[in-house]
């Protein structure tokens, strides 16, 4: 029975990455002794990107290919030329020899006989990612200062208490006590919502950057191979 064909986002993904085959499973020795208690994680799901530049987020690489479907220019185009180019694989052809030959199927399919077609396009969307990054970042700035800023102004007023309760060690130590143990919370806090947005921001620019890195090679390749 034929494969049912697979939807424009699941062949982006295929364009632009590929996860690991059979992951090998740990399986620990045996022992009587009785388990320590494990502290549970969870992972990033990591998946290598198809230049082999970088392992990226998956849920980058997910968000990314539902923007770029979303965003599929009618006509053919960049991407229906880079699935031309992904149908090569494994046909054991040079890089060039794929290239033009994807370029003749593509011209083939649509009727297409100038290749700045594939650059204009895929100039396009290089455009939406990058507006997409720049509202991505705008967002991470508002969740740090959100998060972070009123914590950090909280710290500030506490430590701005204490030197007046300093001045009434008798009276006040149980409130500088308390406020001394909230002090460290607050600090525990900060590293924690700055550790994890840090985190999700250089996710998402790996991410990114890899999408990036892949289109403008090809488009280096178009301009190399498609003269």
């Amino acid at each position: 029975m034929a494969e049912p064909e697979k939807s424009l986002g699941e062949r982006l993904l295929g364009f632009f990455n590929k996860e690991e085959e059979n992951p090998k499973e740990e399986n620990p020795a045996p022992s009587s002794a009785p388990a320590a208690p494990k502290v549970v994680t969870t992972p990033v799901p990591l998946v290598t990107n198809a230049a082999g530049t970088a392992e990226v987020d998956r849920k980058f690489v997910d968000h990314f290919v539902e923007l770029l479907g979303k965003a599929n220019l009618p006509g053919p185009d960049y991407f229906e030329y880079k699935q031309a180019l992904k149908s090569m694989d494994g046909l054991g052809l040079d890089e060039q020899k794929k290239f033009q030959a994807s370029w003749a199927s593509f011209k083939a399919m649509g009727g297409v006989s100038d290749a700045s077609v594939l650059t204009t396009s895929a100039g396009q969307y290089l455009t939406i990612l990058e507006k997409d990054r720049s509202a991505f970042l705008r967002d991470v700035e508002k969740a740090i200062n959100e998060r972070v800023g009123s914590l950090n102004l909280e710290l500030k007023k506490l430590e701005e208490d204490n030197k007046t309760y300093t001045q009434q060690i008798v009276e006040l130590q149980k409130k500088i006590d308390a406020n001394v143990a909230r002090k460290e919370q607050i600090n525990g806090e900060v590293e924690t919502q700055s550790a994890k947005i840090n985190e999700n921001r250089a996710s998402f620019e790996t991410t990114y950057h890899s999408f990036v890195e892949q289109i403008n090679s090809d488009v280096a390749k178009i301009k190399q191979y498609l003269k």
